[in-house]
């Protein structure tokens, strides 16, 4: 792999260069590889993770160490910080992507013309898949592992806040690349900090065919604004449960206190909290009470200012925010129609939940809600490609067109039609 050494030797575009076309060689040599081969290289790089848990979490901590020293938020350490714990999920969620089935070469559908023209809707790699990250390392892990399992080779450019531990979890990858027999350039980290090899990036659109960012929203709104090439993106998760009149008033409590506070710093933790005006007296006191006691700051309308002291006032401003952090904006709303306007109002598309015992008021909630994930009595924090069985994701896409949701190996497909004949000619 370069080293920054080498790409201020040459200079960032002309790094960037060799890296991508490295790339789309090595995505050319995977169509060569089938099942096995990809499932044999993913198990390795599992294997490797695991018997590398000292120099990962020693190189986690050369990373902390920078960010400590920058006072940044608990919530933004929580996404850097490596555990054996969470070493150990990396592993096992690269092994449960090769336990999945492989997409590449599925017939998605098939049919005969009258002609007796045989026609088949085949899944194919993307080809050469650009991933731009911020600051959770394991997102090397998960990216790596879906693309490769899905025949794509993948371009990963971590943030500078995890380089150390994004390049020691490339490693373990690369190791399970060559053990395999595969290209080690099918799998690669850019190895620089520079800025400016995030606009190389964006581009090189006769080498790199797809472009996915995870991370801010001002990294996700330069990505769209900047890229030549086509985009898998989500902007902010404005994620929001509602507690509709029915709820069951333990159930309420348990899902709005999970969907805040599990990990406060992801995209599926809730942001708002909704509480039908009718119920809220009873059932809002416990949720805010748990909610301040673990230390959540509460901002909230003025009817939910009365029943709690520890309430400030919510501005505007609040109700379009994703703050990654144990802040939560509370409000009332008069009933299921006030709520799915809200949401929709002010929402990012992301994910939204509804608790309640109505299942008319849930299938509404349902179906009216225009997210990407919506959930009936379940945390928001679901919102993950492994909970979803897929293995791992790359990132919850909130757009429209190719993906939407949880972006796993089959998002990161396309399609090409097959067609046998036996000599027929267009009349």
């Amino acid at each position: 792999m370069a080293t920054e050494a080498a790409v201020d030797q040459v200079g960032v575009e002309a790094a960037m260069e060799r890296l991508a076309r490295d790339a789309r060689a090595a995505a050319r040599a995977l169509g060569e590889h089938g099942a096995a081969d990809k499932n044999r290289a993913l198990r390795a790089a599992a294997r490797r993770i695991r018997s590398s848990e000292n120099a990962l979490l020693s190189a986690n901590a050369k990373d902390l160490a920078v960010v400590d020293s920058a006072r940044l938020t608990d919530a933004f350490v929580d996404r850097l910080k490596l555990t054996p714990d969470r070493i150990e999920a990396m592993a096992a969620g690269i092994e449960a992507v090769a336990a999945l089935d492989d997409p590449v070469g599925d017939v998605m559908a098939a049919w005969e013309r009258p002609n007796g023209l045989r026609i088949e809707r085949v899944r194919v790699p993307l080809g050469v898949i650009g991933i731009i990250y911020e600051s959770r390392p394991n997102v090397t892990a998960d990216a790596g592992a879906l693309c490769l399992k899905s025949g794509n080779a993948a371009i990963l450019r971590g943030g500078s806040e995890s380089y150390h531990s994004s390049n020691a979890i490339m490693d373990c990858l690369q190791a399970g690349l060559e053990e395999a027999g595969l290209p080690r350039a099918a799998i690669q980290m850019v190895p620089t900090t520079d800025r400016a090899a995030v606009g190389a990036m964006l581009t090189m659109a006769d080498l790199i065919d797809i472009i996915v960012p995870r991370g801010g929203k001002s990294l996700i709104e330069r990505v769209q604004r900047e890229s030549r090439i086509p985009v898998i993106a989500h902007l902010d998760g404005n994620c929001h449960v509602y507690v509709e009149r029915s709820a069951d008033p333990e159930t309420a409590r348990s899902v709005a206190f999970n969907a805040k506070m599990r990990r406060p710093g992801i995209c599926g933790a809730a942001e708002t909290l909704l509480v039908d005006r009718a119920v809220a007296r009873d059932v809002l006191p416990p949720i805010l009470d748990d909610l301040a006691r673990a230390g959540c700051e509460l901002r909230g309308c003025d009817d939910t200012r009365a029943l709690d002291g520890r309430v400030v006032p919510a501005g505007d401003s609040d109700w379009d925010t994703e703050y990654l952090d144990a802040i939560i904006a509370v409000k009332q709303v008069d009933g299921l129609d006030d709520a799915i306007a809200h949401i929709n109002t002010h929402g990012s598309h992301h994910t939204d939940a509804i608790v309640t015992a109505d299942e008319a008021a849930a299938e509404r909630f349902l179906g009216a809600v225009d997210s990407a994930i919506v959930l009936h009595n379940a945390s928001t924090q679901f919102a993950d490609g492994g909970e979803f069985g897929m293995g791992a994701e790359i990132g919850i896409s909130t757009g429209r067109l190719h993906a939407r949701g949880p972006v796993g190996v089959e998002q990161l497909t396309t399609f090409k039609y097959v067609v046998r004949g036996s000599g027929q000619v267009r009349p």
